[in-house]
């Protein structure tokens, strides 16, 4: 107990010292800055990922003889991911460049993707996301990047709490899906998931439908990443990572698109959005149900 006759300077600086020590001990959350040598391990191709500034950056290298990935270290049930990327400049049609959050499980998966889809040199980047929720997955939405996404980095990031699922570009929503559980739509919350990235080749599909093919001629193609911002409930960690004060992604501002999130989620979607599998009849002649609910 606190002798009520120590000075008042002593008294308020050991209160905040034992505020400290209870936020420290209390709170789940991972908020600090990372790094890639700390926070990340490359799981694909480590000839082809070089670290810069004593891995406050990374390039990710794509030729002929292979792509390249790298995953957090930690797991993750909630929070708030974002990384700087500056994508493949020029010809990149055949590239795709990946930034996911993954619960690396084979039959009952969860997945929020970001797939950057690369392009003929002078074409709009196109940026590819979808969702899987209990293994389920087929939700894609493209939309066409309003900058050049390679002549400078850009924040990507993905918001995912008890309420919704945000992508952002730029702190853009540019996807949001909603938690509708109660309606009987899976959303994932079970599963914890690590942060992934990769840069690989995908003609066949990637650019207008596998039309465009890469063209090795114009190879290495580079992808730089910075910035690593992981904030969320870390798993192995507390058993139930539900709402509280600590864990400030639940909190009322962030349950719901604010008003001028609101209006740049519609301007986005009116102006840039060139696929939406919610309106595609020839994949579901019946609308899935999320859509029917409402995003």
């Amino acid at each position: 107990m606190m002798a009520a006759s120590a000075p008042p300077s002593l008294r308020n600086t050991l209160l905040s010292l034992l505020l400290l020590l209870v936020l420290a001990f209390s709170s789940p959350a991972s908020g600090r800055p990372a790094t890639f040598l700390q926070d990340f391990r490359i799981t694909w191709a480590d000839s082809h990922i070089k670290q810069i500034d004593r891995g406050r950056a990374i390039q990710l290298i794509l030729d002929q003889s292979s792509g390249c990935g790298f995953a957090s270290r930690r797991r993750y049930l909630f929070g708030k991911v974002s990384m700087k990327i500056k994508l493949i400049p020029g010809d990149s049609a055949g590239t795709v460049t990946a930034f996911y959050m993954n619960s690396d499980t084979d039959t009952i998966r969860d997945e929020l993707d970001f797939e950057f889809l690369g392009n003929r040199t002078g074409q709009p980047y196109t940026v590819q996301t979808n969702i899987y929720a209990h293994g389920k997955g087929d939700r894609e939405q493209r939309i066409n990047l309003w900058f050049d996404p390679a002549a400078d980095f850009h924040t990507y990031s993905i918001l995912w709490n008890h309420h919704h699922i945000v992508f952002y570009v730029d702190q853009v929503p540019i996807r949001v899906y909603k938690n509708n559980e109660p309606k009987g739509i899976p959303y994932p919350k079970f599963q914890p998931m690590g942060v992934y990235s990769t840069l690989w080749e995908a003609d066949d599909w990637a650019t207008r439908g596998g039309l465009e093919k890469i063209d090795w001629s114009k190879a290495p193609f580079n992808a730089y990443y910075k910035d690593f911002d992981l904030e969320g409930c870390e798993v192995p960690g507390p058993r139930n990572c539900a709402p509280n004060p600590s864990n400030w992604w639940e909190g009322e501002a962030y349950q719901q698109l604010s008003p001028a999130e609101a209006q740049r989620y519609k301007w986005v979607r009116m102006n840039h959005m060139i696929y939406d599998y919610c309106s595609d009849r020839s994949r579901y002649p019946v609308v899935p149900p999320e859509c029917v609910a409402g995003y």
